[in-house]
């Protein structure tokens, strides 16, 4: 095994952990914002940071998910939300960095996704659209429990940049290059385009003119 070969399922608990965690303090964030209680803000937490993942292991057969079957799944995103809800303050003043953490955790998510799609037999489209699914599927039932409408819907270049991040990792396996090579191709490729969008203001196209009704 040489040095850039790493064992693909601890490369898939590890992306998972790290990106429970950065989805799971956006989750608490919102949380907060809509004054909520403790346990409301550990429960949109555990929502942000496990719901891709679930979402991913229900839809390819992965039972029971790993949320279920991992207690560290479960430990990270209340971990994440009682920081949150005892420092909420200071980490609301330093919201564009936590952007930033979103932005790895979601290149994370969608380089696991993908993988582990892959891994339980499913084709390299399919499995980059859950790929997908596993990087923006957190952020969209948090956002539906807070009464608010997806992110993904309003114009937010976060999807798409999740689908190209998975689109290179699924090729980086269909081309039997190294999984750490691929992995760091695959998330790389997201963070750039997602950190750009935040930093010059990209947004997908909207529709323009008066609506018909």
């Amino acid at each position: 095994m040489s040095s850039w070969d790493l064992d693909p399922a601890v490369l898939l608990v590890v992306l998972d952990l790290v990106g429970i965690f950065v989805f799971a303090i956006s989750g608490a964030l919102v949380a907060v914002r809509k004054d909520l209680d403790v346990f409301g803000v550990l429960v949109l937490a555990g929502t942000t940071g496990l719901g891709g993942g679930f979402l991913r292991d229900v839809l390819i057969g992965a039972t029971p998910p790993a949320a279920l079957a991992d207690w560290r799944y479960l430990l990270v995103p209340v971990a994440a939300g009682l920081v949150v809800f005892w420092f909420h303050s200071t980490l609301g003043r330093i919201e564009r960095q936590v952007n930033v953490f979103d932005a790895f955790g979601l290149s994370l998510f969608c380089v696991a996704g993908a993988v582990k799609a892959l891994d339980y037999g499913l084709g390299p489209l399919p499995a980059a659209l859950l790929g997908m699914v596993t990087g923006i599927g957190g952020g969209m039932i948090r956002d539906v429990l807070a009464g608010r409408v997806p992110e993904i819907f309003r114009g937010e270049l976060y999807a798409t940049p999740a689908l190209a991040g998975a689109g290179v990792a699924v090729v980086g396996v269909e081309l039997d290059a190294p999984l750490l090579v691929m992995a760091v191709a695959g998330a790389g490729v997201c963070l750039v385009w997602r950190l750009l969008a935040l930093w010059r203001g990209w947004h997908a196209p909207l529709p323009r003119g008066p609506a018909s009704v």
